[in-house]
């Protein structure tokens, strides 16, 4: 199997030394081209690149999130196509979320170890399709996500997150946790009167939510190894979920807080909760430009956004 290794050289768990053990267990079974990543995109171009010219059958992104989202799109830019090479990850970032959503080890040795399994195993290649969620709108190109997109302050949060990296702090936990207090002070105004409408065919228009995240797969996020359950009926074998907030007061953070953090599935419920399963199609609309994330990727300020979910999108090894 001919195979794109496309290795993001800053990713915050590897160290260079653990990237060519890596690359080298793979090169063992696999023949392997490797490139480093050098810009911002550059993991998209590469991957667009594989698509385009069908000159490999397999994309690995090794990396975190970010790389992960990157690659995605370039595969993917043309849109689903069965003639697509497939995707497998090899989780490097603080978070990753959509490798663990895989159920692949959070360990980049161990994932790699299962990786090359599913590739030279009885039943290989074992992969499965995904459905991924699609984001458009307000004449940009569309920008796929594999298990989140944010809408207002959980992509403030995010944003915040970015400049500090940009002034040399790390991607921590408790860099996020501490930039979440900061936007929730700064959002005085918006959590009592949310900007944001959302609107489906068939459904009545919520308005006045503070608070808008989209999951196209559940546990939404991790703090260190603790789930949290944005939307826990959220999969990759349905459509999209929706969890917002028309409330973000002290008293009702508080209390959901918790239940964002409930392993029992019940998922956060409530006066001010909003919370849909396996949507299509719907719109986010804000009446004043707002923050927006995908797969914990700052996009800047928009005020509509439309979202598609959109089945066997891509295979996956697993």
């Amino acid at each position: 199997m001919r195979a794109l290794l496309v290795v993001n050289p800053k990713a915050t768990t590897t160290s260079g030394r653990t990237r060519d053990v890596l690359t080298h267990a793979l090169a063992n079974d696999l023949k392997l081209d490797v490139v480093a990543t050098g810009y911002r995109g550059h993991a998209r171009d590469l991957a667009r690149e594989a698509a385009i010219g069908g000159t490999h059958d397999l994309v690995v992104a090794l990396g975190g999130d970010g790389t992960v989202n990157e690659v995605v799109n370039g595969l993917l830019h043309d849109g689903p196509a069965e003639h697509l090479p497939s995707l497998a990850v090899v989780p490097g970032g603080s978070t990753n979320v959509f490798a663990r959503a895989l159920g692949l080890p959070n360990d980049p040795v161990e994932a790699t170890g299962q990786l090359l399994d599913a590739l030279s195993g009885p039943d290989a290649p074992r992969q499965r399709w995904v459905s991924l969620g699609r984001s458009g709108g307000e004449g940009l190109p569309d920008r796929w996500f594999t298990f989140t997109a944010g809408f207002g302050f959980d992509a403030g949060v995010v944003g915040r997150v970015e400049q500090a990296r940009r002034s040399g702090r790390r991607s921590t936990h408790s860099l996020y946790i501490g930039q979440a207090l900061r936007q929730f002070a700064g959002e005085s105004g918006h959590r009592r009167n949310g900007p944001i409408t959302f609107s489906a065919d068939g459904r009545e228009p919520v308005t006045g939510l503070a608070v808008s995240i989209v999951s196209n797969t559940s546990p939404w996020t991790y703090l260190g190894n603790r789930p949290v359950y944005a939307s826990p009926e959220a999969g990759f074998d349905t459509n999209l979920d929706l969890f917002g907030m028309t409330r973000m007061s002290l008293v009702q953070t508080l209390r959901t807080i918790p239940q964002l953090l409930d392993s029992r599935g019940a998922g956060p419920h409530g006066k001010h909760v909003v919370a849909y399963h396996d949507l299509p199609e719907f719109t986010l609309h804000s009446q004043e430009p707002l923050p927006f994330q995908v797969d914990g990727d700052h996009l800047g300020e928009r005020k509509t956004i439309s979202f598609t979910g959109v089945s066997r999108a891509l295979r996956v090894i697993v």
